[in-house]
């Protein structure tokens, strides 16, 4: 995720102004809002939330699934941020006029686009909210403000996390013993229960989950086919290997040394004489990419970063036979494809 707002902006202002307006929320929500009939509420209109990494949204799926079932494909919608759309169109899996994006571009258009999709969420009467976010408070406002009678999330009941405020109607705790797309599961499922029996109850993950697949359009692998002898016209159907040095800017820890892949890089290309490497990665991780590839000192090496749309992306992984990545999200999105 590439926010122009900046990841470290993003933070600092969940942080800062994120605290006392969930105080303030919850002071609200203790004085105006009327508990609930007992036992399950009557559920019609589902909102995901989920701002970022797009990884997690292919996580969600068997959530998403859950809820259609429920509802029906027409009342499910999500809220995302503008630049993480594209994981959502691409599993096709609720229609395109129910995502609901917030921009990014500054802290204006962030302000005025979390205004505008609560407004959106009030007319669409939405009733019941699954906020997927771990974290962060803006999440959890942005769930309380919809006004949805059934609000999801996950909740600091002993002081193990963040202060999100008390604006949960069905407050969960994070299991870490669960995969992260049965947790998402199990907040779907929440919605079936009594919120005053939560947050335990007896949801069993299913022993297999379906998953969203790719299906590159007419032409696309061709297209592909194309780029990567526009590289390095020698490739043609040869097996080709990527690696994606980068990790995310959430979490850098998780990155590799980026010499790894060299080394790894030069080991692969002395035993298998046929093998292409390619190094993938976004535009703004283009020349620490290309200056790996040239440290690999090959000519069956090619630097895609950069060069490609994420749907190119998605495609290139039906073309290749093995993704190395230190960051989760090429990996959640490759497991939508054969690689």
């Amino acid at each position: 995720m590439d926010l122009p707002v900046g990841i470290s902006t993003l933070q600092h202002t969940d942080r800062w102004i994120g605290i006392p307006l969930c105080a303030i929320l919850t002071f609200f929500r203790k004085i105006f809002e009327a508990t609930g009939p007992p036992g399950p509420r009557r559920v019609q209109r589902v909102l995901f939330i989920k701002f970022a990494e797009q990884g997690s949204t292919v996580l969600a799926y068997p959530a998403i699934r859950r809820a259609t079932a429920m509802v029906g494909r027409e009342n499910v919608y999500f809220v995302v941020f503008e630049d993480n759309r594209f994981i959502l169109d691409v599993m096709e899996i609720i229609p395109e006029q129910n995502v609901i994006t917030i921009s990014t571009k500054s802290p204006y258009t962030l302000a005025i686009g979390a205004f505008r999709a609560v407004l959106r969420a009030r007319k669409i009467d939405i009733d019941a909210v699954i906020d997927m976010e771990f974290l962060t408070r803006f999440s959890a406002m942005l769930t309380f403000l919809t006004g949805a009678k059934s609000r999801v999330g996950f909740h600091t009941f002993f002081g193990d996390g963040p202060y999100r405020g008390d604006l949960m109607t069905h407050r969960l705790l994070y299991n870490p013993h669960l995969h992260t797309s049965q947790m998402f599961e199990a907040m779907v499922e929440a919605l079936t229960r009594d919120p005053a029996m939560l947050p335990t109850f007896d949801f069993k993950p299913p022993a297999t989950q379906p998953f969203a697949k790719f299906n590159p359009a007419p032409g696309e692998a061709a297209e592909v086919d194309a780029l990567l002898r526009r590289e390095n016209p020698a490739v043609g159907s040869a097996p080709l290997i990527l690696l994606n040095p980068n990790a995310s800017d959430l979490l850098p820890l998780r990155r590799w040394p980026p010499m790894r892949y060299v080394e790894l890089s030069r080991r692969l290309l002395e035993r298998y004489p046929d093998l292409f490497i390619a190094f993938t990665g976004a535009p703004a991780e283009a020349t620490a990419n290309n200056r790996l590839a040239a440290e690999v000192s090959s000519n069956r090496v090619i630097s895609l970063a950069g060069k490609t749309t994420l749907r190119q992306v998605l495609v290139l992984y039906t073309r290749s036979q093995i993704l190395v990545t230190n960051d989760s999200g090429p990996a959640h999105f490759a497991s939508m494809t054969p690689i």
